[in-house]
């Protein structure tokens, strides 16, 4: 829509402190930067702010970085992100915001969805914003962070946590992995499987997986899983064991397991449940397909079936996902 009827992008303001990870500053242009519809084009509008008139900006790198926009822009937002840094002072220190910080923070609007990348969460826990939520953070962090901020419930051990209007994830890819599944949230899988193509990432990695795999790296001239998991996608209608995927590797069914734990994170089993769901979710996004159809197509068989797994991973079950998704998409 052109004009009055047309709906303003989403506006994404990235909090550039001083000592911050250029990595982690450049996930929410690269992700909210490539979402796209197709009818309404750029779906976010990304901007990079400091709490400082426009200027450098120093990084944790050997060089600084020229930010055009001073603390205004966060009065503009819908959603503040504030990536990690490595001079947070007595916010790391402390616990306390800077003068400088506080004001910075207080032109939020109320209402305004704040998310925090790896030790950005201790800027959103010093401004109060997660007193008695559940936070993620760097689990290298994740003691000291409880210990400073003791009304704070932290994870250590989760990619990422949706608590609404206030999302915290680990460090470095998972800021990728807590992007996407915003883009996800607000405008459906079939968005954010497109933008994680182009950045050339996995669609999705659920919050709730662990942020490190305590086992060995597989050598790389070992045969790995991922024919067979390739093949398990195409055939997610169909039942599928797990001598059908170990078959595909010429593996025993031990070996296949164990290399599998190695290279995904997680069971096959698990792994193929959280594929039918996925699966699933597109279908009640993007299709008026009945939900027993859909629990057929995903390889749930019933629809009591992917009741319970969609009640399970979602909270809701598949009728009320998809009026929430539906709503939210025409909002």
């Amino acid at each position: 829509m052109n004009g009055a009827g047309r709906i303003p992008p989403h506006r994404v303001v990235v909090l550039a402190l001083d000592g911050i990870l250029p990595f982690e500053l450049g996930i929410p242009q690269r992700i909210f930067g490539r979402a796209a519809d197709p009818a309404r084009g750029p779906l976010y509008d990304v901007v990079t702010c400091s709490i400082r008139p426009p200027g450098p900006v120093r990084t944790d790198a050997d060089f600084s970085i020229l930010v055009e926009n001073g603390p205004e822009a966060l009065a503009t937002a819908d959603t503040v992100v504030i990536p990690a840094s490595y001079e947070l002072g007595p916010v790391f220190e402390e616990g306390v915001l800077t003068p400088e910080l506080a004001a910075a923070l207080a032109l939020v609007r109320p209402g305004t969805r704040m998310v925090s990348i790896c030790t950005g969460g201790y800027v959103l826990a010093a401004a109060g914003c997660l007193d008695g939520r559940p936070a993620a953070t760097h689990w290298a962090s994740a003691e000291h962070f409880q210990r400073l901020f003791p009304a704070v419930d932290v994870d250590p051990e989760v990619l990422f946590i949706d608590d609404g209007d206030v999302l915290t994830s680990a460090g470095v890819a998972a800021g990728i992995d807590l992007c996407l599944h915003i883009v996800r949230r607000d405008h459906g899988s079939a968005i954010a499987n497109d933008v994680a193509r182009r950045t050339v990432v996995p669609p999705h990695r659920p919050g709730g997986q662990s942020q490190f795999i305590q086992r060995p790296v597989p050598e790389p001239q070992l045969a790995t899983t991922a024919s067979a998991r390739a093949w398990a996608l195409g055939r997610l209608h169909e039942p599928i064991q797990l001598r059908d995927l170990a078959e595909r590797e010429a593996m025993s069914v031990r070996t296949f397991t164990r290399r599998f734990r190695e290279e995904v994170g997680l069971s096959p089993g698990r792994w193929l449940t959280q594929q039918r769901v996925e699966h699933a979710r597109h279908l009640l996004e993007s299709t008026d397909l009945s939900v027993d159809a859909i629990a057929r197509a995903a390889g749930f068989g019933t629809a009591t079936s992917l009741r319970q797994h969609l009640q399970t991973t979602l909270g809701v079950p598949p009728t009320v996902y998809r009026r929430t998704f539906r709503a939210g998409a025409a909002g």
